[in-house]
């Protein structure tokens, strides 16, 4: 195959410079959908040298923006707020990041309503919600300010990182966004319905955002140019030298980290007095603010009875215990006794590049309790490994962003891993709990809400069991591998050893017939009594694929791990078993 290559071009200096230009052309045309690239390129491309008029700027950028607005599913919205915001620019990715200003501007309007709203609601729940979505909108606006900043620094030998960040981030936005409207259920008054409207453009402007960025991807896919791979990813000698080093969100420091047998900690948490903090609240003091290298916390064995949040700042964080049931944090917060279920977890991790070693994470507050959180995950490019998640419903929160878990055990009843992140997990084992009387048993519950996004969970190489406790109730309190939470919920479970205790149909229904033909859900080369496939649920949304097929969501394709979990240290497979 001929790549036009730069070792075949005697004048390399003249010729890369020339190649340069055309890949920066080239990619910019699928900025904007190529439609702009001949817009604007025409406008441009006049031999005369006459100042253009305003009216043939404005036309000109009209243009642009109808263009840019052509792959979004809210095109008057896009096209209304580019408008009154663009100026006269016709740049593709100028439109772009003033679409994601717009949208932080709205987000902000939305923060200052939720302020006022809570002032006005007479619900202690919606009240609750209130302040929660003042918090959930600002993280939304960090991942629209990611988002921003990383196309202002966009450089063509990094486009499938650009990429495959930009829609980790806009989809964090959205859920951030869903998050917040969650949290009215069950709530009296109209305080639910306003934030709704209030939130509605903002929105529109964030799912925009990801269908341009997810329009390029499409046409990277579509094209069939030779070498176009090769073009893309590398420029000069520079770059190919600069593909050695360690990846900006991998510090050295947690290169093997994980897989050490002598722990080299910043600071150590033990009960018995033995380290610098007996509680592990006081070693996050520790931790510098805006943190770029890894901060490694060694909790000795013991059961901490602690609230934990690692917020925004909090980054590279590394978390290492003597053993997933010899070092326990435990909470209880919950659902029934008025805590809304995102503020039930015992431990939430926010700051990016976390990771977790040999540690136990619970929330105590048993099933009658309902929705009680043990672990809450937004930490992008987090690692977990031979950690424990035990609780009844809603366990394991996999909110947002890209998630890997290896040699875990999560334990639970109802929805028991939930969320909209993009997550893997790898050689783990699902504990089916004995619920309440009146209840069934469903392990996941994914919540992708706009077909978009690039998440979901998959199960791989993972075990699907009960405890003693559960078996005696398996036919009458039945149990299932997942439900559709939201409209596009999609899960995958491959190469998985599926024990009885599953229910022959596989999938449980949400309500009547929601998502049931708009969610995607796959069982891939599953063995075990419960793997069958012949009495399954018939829905559109259930899918066939073969084993190549589901190679798309192993984690080196679906979560890009060959840059942050390989280097690791922890045991990990990017491809199938």
């Amino acid at each position: 195959m001929a790549h036009g290559g730069y070792n075949d071009v005697p004048n390399r200096g003249n010729q890369n410079k020339s190649k340069k230009y055309s890949i920066i052309g080239l990619c910019s045309a699928l900025m904007v959908a190529m439609v702009v690239a001949v817009a604007v390129g025409a406008n441009r491309g006049s031999h005369s040298d006459a100042k253009p008029s305003s009216t043939e700027e404005v036309s000109t950028s009209i243009k642009s923006i109808k263009a840019i607005c052509q792959p979004t599913d809210y095109k008057e919205t896009c096209e209304k707020s580019l408008s009154s915001a663009a100026g006269n620019t016709t740049d593709p990715k100028e439109l772009i990041q003033v679409g994601f200003h717009v949208a932080m501007q709205e987000l902000g309007k939305a923060m200052a309503n939720s302020t006022t709203l809570k002032e006005l609601a007479n619900d202690p729940r919606a009240k609750q919600a209130l302040e929660n979505c003042k918090e959930l909108l600002e993280y939304a606006v960090d991942d629209l300010q990611e988002s921003f900043e990383k196309i202002g620094a966009f450089e063509v030998s990094k486009l499938d990182d650009y990429l495959a960040d930009l829609k980790v981030w806009l989809s964090g936005a959205i859920t951030y966004e869903q998050t917040c409207l969650d949290g009215f259920e069950n709530t009296t008054g109209d305080a639910g319905d306003k934030m709704k409207a209030i939130l509605k453009t903002s929105q529109e402007l964030t799912k925009n955002g990801l269908a341009m960025v997810a329009e390029i991807s499409t046409m990277l896919t579509n094209l069939q140019i030779p070498g176009m791979k090769r073009l893309l990813s590398v420029e000069t000698d520079q770059d190919r030298d600069e593909v050695d080093e360690v990846p900006s969100w991998l510090s050295e420091g947690q290169r093997k980290l994980l897989a050490a047998t002598n722990i080299s900690a910043d600071v150590v948490v033990a009960k018995d007095g033995s380290g610098k903090y007996k509680t592990i609240t006081e070693a996050l003091v520790d931790i510098p603010k805006k943190n770029s290298k890894t901060f490694v916390i060694y909790i000795k064995e013991g059961v901490y009875q602690e609230t934990l949040i690692l917020d925004k700042d909090k980054s590279f964080v590394t978390m290492i215990g003597d053993g997933p049931t010899k070092t326990k944090i435990t909470g209880n917060k919950n659902f029934v006794d008025g805590t809304p279920t995102f503020k039930t977890s015992t431990v939430s991790v926010v700051g990016n590049n976390f990771m977790a070693k040999d540690i136990g994470f619970e929330n105590s507050a048993g099933a009658a309790k309902h929705q009680a959180v043990a672990l809450n995950v937004q930490s992008d490019l987090s690692i977990f490994y031979n950690c424990q998640f035990d609780g009844y419903q809603d366990t394991l929160y996999a909110h947002t962003h890209r998630q890997f878990y290896r040699n875990c055990t999560i334990s639970g009843t109802i929805d028991f891993i939930f969320g909209d992140a993009s997550a893997v997990f790898q050689n783990c084992t699902m504990v089916i709990r004995k619920p309440m009387e009146n209840q069934q048993c469903i392990v996941t519950a994914q919540g992708r809400s706009y077909e978009r996004e690039d998440t979901g969970l998959v199960l791989q190489g993972c075990t699907i069991t009960a405890e003693p406790a559960y078996l005696p109730m398996k036919d009458t309190n039945k149990a299932f591998l997942g439900r559709p939470w939201r409209l596009y919920s999609r899960t995958i479970i491959m190469q998985s050893h599926i024990e009885g205790i599953i229910q022959p149909e596989g999938w449980l229904p949400w309500m009547g017939n929601f998502a049931l033909d708009t969610c995607f859900y796959a069982e891939v080369a599953n063995v075990g009594p419960g793997a069958g496939l012949a009495n399954r649920v018939k829905w559109p949304g259930i899918k066939t694929l073969t084993l190549n097929q589901s190679q798309q969501f192993t984690p080196g394709t679906f979560i890009g791990g060959d840059s942050w979990i390989q280097p690791s240290g922890v045991p990990y497979v990017p491809g199938l078993l």
